[in-house]
């Protein structure tokens, strides 16, 4: 299986509406940044897709996490990104996050702006003559549930 076949067997776990606002979140960003590596990682608490300057996890700038309701944007080295518009979340020692009510968030001022800057001061930053690398790095044999759970009545 190519590494797009097996992302499209990750995404199929998800609602179908959830799934499709993640591949317009995706295109968005694969044409934002054309020359990042996108590592996948199927992990135990959600599919995540990170994007940086190569195959090391360490050295990811953002990411996306598909939880069974929602898409989150990660801004992996996120602690004292300038956040004007109040749109960062988390209180970690590392790592900040907007919640993604769509693809259409990506391009909300605020929210570019902090991608931008995140781009900007990114430890190691991505190499503009690199080009897009797609890399599945993980896949947990075991999984919480991909989908909400059905109300009971």
């Amino acid at each position: 299986m190519t590494p797009n076949q097996q992302i499209e067997t990750f995404l199929a776990k998800f609602t179908p509406e959830l799934a499709a606002q993640a591949k317009r979140i995706l295109t968005k960003l694969r044409k934002r940044l054309p020359n990042a590596t996108e590592i996948v990682y199927d992990n135990y608490n959600a599919l995540a897709f990170g994007f940086g300057p190569s195959e090391r996890a360490s050295e990811a700038i953002l990411s996306i996490a598909l939880f069974p309701k929602w898409v989150n944007l990660f801004f992996l080295q996120g602690v004292g990104l300038p956040d004007p518009g109040k749109r960062l979340k988390g209180s970690g020692k590392l790592v900040r996050h907007v919640r993604l009510s769509g693809s259409e968030t990506l391009d909300e001022p605020a929210v570019a702006a902090l991608i931008d800057e995140a781009l900007r001061r990114a430890k190691v930053p991505l190499d503009p003559k690199a080009r897009r690398k797609l890399v599945i790095k993980s896949v947990s044999a075991k999984q919480r549930p991909r989908r909400p759970a059905l109300k009971r009545k």
